[in-house]
């Protein structure tokens, strides 16, 4: 009979691990969390130190049951839950559930589930570690906190089933002052003028691009400024001036964070956080690879740090060495620090044997898993290797006073680029033609050719710049990321659009009543600070009682005057001019999940609705009928004519009455400003309010 009973989150990795452990242990499952606070209720007692009320979570009793049973039989009782703040927290949890006091129970964690790891956790065994399950109580408590004393609020001012979030809040205030950014971004305009060259001798030209004049960089703003520029170079002879050779390396690349798999796996595989957070869970509880045996194949998923083991670095190097040879090895150790946010408890997102590589486990894995899996070895095998090394040209060409530059790159040395390289990683060009050029070349001029451009406002936030914005400001943490971006979604605050993350008007007005009410919880450097504050608490350098109670009263206070300026706004339907379709009375517009519409006031007998097209006050430039706003069937905001689809107009910005003075067509809204729709005419001024 076992005499050892060892307790994990998922039912996933129970097989593996009895397997590794042998007769004497017993594994078994909780299921993630056993007990929470209550989903009716606040559940943490504010009138006395802030307690929390903890119940069982539904659904739960049997497997607690069942544990009860295994609890009795074994010596010994071993908490193997995931090695984080939450899976401390589930550790500490289960031994409460399963009063657990009495009894010999140890927690013991592991970066990966093979069998080496796994037996080497059993000598580690500790104690569950107070300072993190504090930290993680914390955070729960602060979460609970925001979300069930704001979303009420945004109930009674816009519709049931909205929430806020302390995280979420933050993350939907970024992309809407993105939005705005781009909506109020006026294009400049600027020039390029690109060359080619003949070199005596050779037949195919050379390729070159104006710089500026012999003082240094020049900018070309508008097209007189462009006719100068040419005017002046007719009468010039071209030739070398300058024949620059030198030597750039790259570096290679860290290993994974949660943070960078999750970008990386978005830029190139196109996978969206959440998806590929799954796929990582599975390669990291265990797949049945062929020979094997089911076998964690990566190291735990959820990690701010880029730390490597001593082992995992030898056999690293051990493999480079035998299968790339001694001169790709890293030279001395690649370990840079990451920024002062990072909690350093964990390794890097690596291979759980590196000699175990993507070809050889491709048919035990699906697709997906494959491709990530790939990414993850090759990132990581890459990162212990040596730099590449580029042998550059850089060659300067002398037109009397104006100078055009050429430059090139060449690998001498792929280094870590052998296995992995990223968009950033240029295989260079070749610059053969270049070795025929020396200083005081003579070039013939074949052709010029000048190009008109408009700068570009910033991007909008995708999936995976969302995640890098949200980790530089230290806001949330690794685990945090993919569910607050799935809840964006869900609520639909935000839609996704050929990767990119639009804000819905639904997103806007929650936006804005977080932003009028509850400025600090939505301040980037306020939940920064609170995310320090946490970090603290789990090094055991603050109480968490400290960090809720100084939280707490400032909310309170807020919500309280919150809800006295919320009564003052008595919520009713505007009514409309149209008329419901069934019984001839004038609907009125009601919010949904996709934002407003029009609904029969007769329901629930009448159920009319139809979408609301709010009339802006503006004639169509194509056909004189009126603008209306509209949205995409996801829910982005535009502004299209009444008349379509006999009428194609539309445009992302508000038009104005307003028309260009100087060439006749319409305006857009941008902020403060007023702009001409067309780029090429580039009329600014301001816009009255």
């Amino acid at each position: 009979m076992a005499k050892y009973l060892v307790i994990v989150e998922s039912p996933a990795k129970v097989k593996t691990i009895k397997k590794f452990l042998g007769k004497n242990y017993e594994v078994a499952a909780s299921n993630g969390h056993v007990r929470d606070l209550p989903k009716s209720q606040l559940g943490i007692d504010v009138e006395h130190g802030y307690e929390p009320k903890y119940i069982t979570i539904r659904g739960k009793g049997d497997i607690l049951a069942n544990l009860r049973k295994e609890v009795k039989k074994a010596e010994k009782v071993y908490l193997a839950t995931d090695p984080d703040r939450e899976g401390e927290a589930i550790s500490w949890h289960l031994s409460k559930a399963l009063k657990l006091e009495d009894k010999n129970i140890y927690r013991i964690s592991f970066n990966e589930i093979t069998k080496n790891a796994v037996k080497a956790s059993l000598k580690q065994a500790r104690k569950i570690d107070m300072n993190l399950v504090d930290a993680q109580q914390a955070r729960r408590m602060l979460d609970r906190m925001v979300g069930y004393r704001i979303s009420p609020l945004l109930w009674a001012k816009v519709k049931r089933g909205l929430s806020a979030g302390r995280v979420q809040s933050v993350a939907l205030r970024m992309i809407c002052d993105r939005e705005e950014e781009i909506n109020a971004f006026i294009p400049e305009e600027y020039w390029s003028l690109d060359a080619e060259f003949s070199i005596p001798g050779e037949k195919k030209p050379l390729a070159a691009k104006f710089y500026g004049d012999k003082n240094g960089k020049m900018a070309i703003s508008s097209r007189e400024e462009m006719d100068n520029v040419l005017k002046e170079l007719e009468k010039e002879t071209y030739q070398v001036l300058d024949v620059k050779k030198g030597e750039r390396t790259r570096k290679a690349p860290l290993p994974f964070t949660t943070s960078t798999l999750q970008q990386e796996a978005a830029k190139v595989l196109n996978f969206s956080t959440q998806k590929t957070m799954r796929l990582a869970q599975q390669l990291y509880e265990g797949v049945d690879v062929k020979g094997q045996g089911t076998v964690g194949v990566i190291t735990y998923l959820r990690t701010d740090s880029v730390r490597v083991s001593e082992e995992a670095e030898q056999a690293a190097r051990e493999y480079i060495q035998s299968a790339y040879g001694e001169k790709y090895l890293a030279k001395g150790g690649q370990e840079r620090k990451g920024s002062g946010k990072i909690q350093d408890a964990h390794e890097a997102i690596r291979p759980s044997d590196i000699t175990r590589t993507p070809a050889m486990i491709k048919e035990s894995l699906s697709r997906d898993q494959f491709r990530l899996y790939q990414l993850i070895w090759r990132r990581f095998a890459a990162s212990r290797m040596d730099s590449a090394v580029y042998e550059t040209t850089s060659i300067t060409i002398g037109a009397g006073d104006y100078r055009f530059h050429v430059s090139a790159s060449k690998v001498v040395f792929e280094g870590f680029m052998s296995v992995y390289t990223s968009d950033e990683d240029e295989k260079g060009e070749n610059n053969v033609l270049l070795k025929s050029v020396d200083r005081d070349t003579k070039l013939g001029l074949k052709t010029l050719e000048e190009k008109q451009h408009f700068t570009q406002p910033p991007a909008h936030f995708t999936e995976a710049s969302l995640v890098k914005s949200l980790e530089e400001q230290g806001i949330g943490r690794p685990s945090t990321y993919a569910p607050t971006i799935t809840t964006l979604l869900g609520r639909r605050y935000v839609v996704k659009e050929n990767k990119n993350l639009y804000i819905t008007e639904l997103g806007e007005v929650v936006n804005s009543i977080m932003k009028e009410a509850f400025p600090t919880i939505v301040d980037e450097r306020f939940t920064a600070n609170m995310e320090s504050l946490l970090d603290k608490v789990a090094e055991g350098a603050v109480g968490w009682k400290a960090v809720v109670s100084n939280f707490y009263p400032d909310l309170e206070e807020a919500v309280k005057a919150a809800e006295k300026d919320l009564e003052k706004i008595k919520i009713e339907d505007e009514v409309t001019d149209v008329p419901c379709d069934l019984c001839g009375r004038n609907m009125v517009v009601k919010y949904g999940p996709h934002g407003r519409f029009l609904a029969c006031p007769g329901f629930p007998d009448c159920r009319s609705t139809k979408p609301y097209l709010e009339k802006i006050g503006v004639a169509c430039p194509k056909c004189g009928k009126e603008i209306v706003m509209k949205k995409t069937k996801k829910g982005r905001k535009y502004y299209g004519c009444e008349d379509n689809p006999d009428c194609d107009f539309m445009s992302w910005q508000k038009p104005s009455k307003e028309k260009c003075p100087d060439c006749g067509g319409y305006m857009v809204e941008k902020g403060n400003k007023l702009v001409c729709a067309e780029p090429q005419c580039g009329y600014v001024k301001e816009r009255k309010k």
